[in-house]
């Protein structure tokens, strides 16, 4: 049997490093795109993801892990706070 090996920088590997993130409105994120978001006490999260689209995942709870490559967070729109970038 065969098993193919993932190249090492694919959304199946665990983040390699991570950064806090203060929420603009007119900033990107320092290290450009992460790979996932960790929110320390849970609120709302407004984001960008690819092409610049804003999303908000209301209600998240404290300590969760938001799987999504976003490339800015939001000050208006975003309540949450302690959120880390995960790259």
């Amino acid at each position: 049997m065969t098993f193919l090996k993932a190249p090492r920088d694919t959304d199946l590997h665990s983040a390699v490093g991570a950064a806090p993130v203060t929420p603009s409105n007119d900033d990107d994120l320092t290290n450009g795109e992460c790979r996932a978001l960790y929110v320390g006490t849970g609120g709302a999260v407004s984001l960008d993801v690819g092409n610049s689209t804003a999303v908000i995942f209301a209600g998240v709870a404290s300590g969760t892990v938001l799987p999504v490559r976003a490339k800015r967070v939001r000050s208006t729109g975003t309540d949450a706070s302690d959120i880390v970038a995960l790259y």
